[in-house]
């Protein structure tokens, strides 16, 4: 075990472990770095905080990126390939050494490092920065102190010999890699491969929005930049019709036509994938705009408007399938069970056709009473169909408008007819005249229903009547019969009360 203080550095003790192989390896910008580490607390027990083989991982960091824990690139530069090396590190190198261990743990179990302030408001923010959601890592932040990093230098790749991703270049070499990235996602989508060359694409857009971010809006670098990146979006969003991503292709379009609303591509593209579903109108909106920006379109534009008309015709032909056969199924739902419509339609129009006397007949047949008006229109001669009212009344309306035609014709015989009938009429008696004749009418029926008031009077009245039924009797008898004692008895009665008192 040798121990040695780096020259150069303050506040740092190494001590190797395990000698490497080799020289020094050359570590320069962008050289890419593979190693183990151990995280450990200076106290009796050693704690470990963090190891990353027990995650199975090893880190990578690239030189030169801008690392927040920038004092591991000074400890990895004092060693060599396969190198095993044991450091202790003071406050001042070691106080970011929490928020590096919360994201490098938060990576080891798939979660995005830094989305944890993306998803909460402002004030939930400034608390999250009190907890790091390990208390341990919160412990160590709100006391500092020195730490032992054990590291095993495992790999160095210089910028040739890897594939670098944009976030580890620089502003230089991130505008270098984009025609390459371009050219890669050209001979990928010529080759059908459309998935490859959106990843192509993309990674040449971020290279370019990284730049751009740091220049200013709308100048001429900006603009520049703009330009570029608008070739690759349009470009990408032709691989994503291929992958028939129609919405994506819109949105993407759309935001290109609202700053650039003279890409003429941008409304070539989009047109295409409004047609793809089924945006009849905004599909040849786009394409008119195409026109205007370019006639030399003419060709292109008048193909795809063919092609347009042509799925739209089979759509509206599928709806129309669709939507007869909905009407069909609806009508045979409604009709009975094991019952054709056929046969519905025939039962419905026989009940249409029934009398009230059939229908009477029937209930009566059924055990039903009928009701006062059905029993009346049984008793009543039943009326003409449908067929011979329509006759009739056809025929007394060609006679009204005849007679009215011919009215028309001579106004002078409506006049004569008019005053004869007039003079036929028997106009109403004098007022007067009228009350009179009442009066006397109302009086002799008052001396027909009066009744004698004296009782003797009325007495009489019926006796004589009675004598008068018996005389009649006796006239009819034409045999004459001797009187009985009794008889003249009841006539010497009659006489004496005919005799006025």
């Amino acid at each position: 075990m040798v121990d040695s203080l780096l020259l150069g550095v303050e506040g740092i003790k190494k001590t190797i472990l395990h000698g490497g192989t080799s020289e020094i390896p050359k570590f320069t910008t962008g050289s890419k770095v593979t190693f183990h580490f151990r995280t450990m607390l200076c106290n009796d027990d050693r704690t470990v905080l963090d190891d990353s083989k027990k995650v199975g991982v090893p880190m990578e960091v690239v030189f030169g990126n801008m690392f927040k824990l920038d004092v591991w690139e000074a400890l990895l530069k004092s060693m060599r390939i396969g190198e095993v090396a044991e450091f202790w590190c003071d406050i001042i190198h070691t106080g970011l050494y929490p928020m590096v261990a919360k994201s490098l743990r938060r990576i080891a179990v798939g979660k995005d490092p830094v989305d944890w302030h993306i998803h909460t408001c402002g004030m939930a923010n400034m608390f999250a920065f009190h907890t790091l959601g390990y208390d341990d890592l919160d412990e160590l932040q709100k006391e500092p102190q020195p730490l032992i990093f054990v590291l095993e230098l495992l790999k160095v790749q210089q910028p040739s010999e890897y594939h670098r991703e944009s976030w580890a270049m620089n502003d230089e070499e991130r505008l270098k890699a984009v025609p390459v990235l371009h050219g890669q996602g050209n001979k990928l989508y010529k080759q059908g491969r459309f998935e490859e060359a959106t990843n192509k694409y993309k990674e040449a857009i971020l290279c370019i929005k990284n730049i751009q971010s740091k220049e200013k809006a709308w100048e001429a670098p900006w603009l520049k930049l703009e330009k570029m990146a608008n070739t690759l979006t349009l470009n990408y969003c032709q691989c994503l019709l291929c992958m028939q991503e129609y919405y994506e292709v819109i949105e993407h379009t759309s935001d290109i036509v609202n700053q650039h609303p003279g890409v003429m591509k941008a409304f070539y593209l989009r047109g295409k994938a409004h047609m793809e579903v089924w945006n009849e109108a905004e599909a040849k909106a786009d394409f008119q705009r195409v026109l205007d920006l370019d006639p030399g379109m003419k060709k292109s534009v008048k193909k795809e408007l063919a092609v347009l008309n042509m799925r739209m015709e089979e759509k509206r032909e599928e709806d129309r399938q669709k939507y007869k056969g909905m009407f069909t199924a609806t009508a045979k739902e409604q009709t009975i069970p094991g019952q054709t419509q056929e046969q519905g339609n025939t039962d419905q129009e026989t009940a249409e056709q029934s009398t009230p006397g059939q229908e009477t007949f029937k209930q009566v047949a059924l055990g039903q009473a009928p009701t006062e008006q059905e029993t009346t229109s049984l008793e009543t001669p039943e009326k003409d169909n449908s067929e011979k009212d329509i006759f009739k009344q056809e025929n007394l309306d060609l006679e009204t408008f005849e007679e009215e035609k011919t009215e028309a014709k001579n106004p002078e015989k409506k006049t004569l007819q008019q005053e004869t009938l007039d003079l036929e009429t028997p106009k109403p008696n004098n007022p007067d005249e009228k009350i009179l004749e009442q009066e006397n009418l109302e009086q002799e029926t008052l001396e027909e229903t009066a009744e004698p008031n004296n009782p003797d009077e009325k007495m009489l009245e019926q006796e004589t009547l009675a004598q008068e039924t018996i005389e009649q009797e006796i006239t009819e008898n034409n045999t004459p019969e001797q009187e009985t004692p009794e008889q003249e008895i009841l006539k010497k009665e009659i006489l004496d009360n005919e005799t006025p008192e």
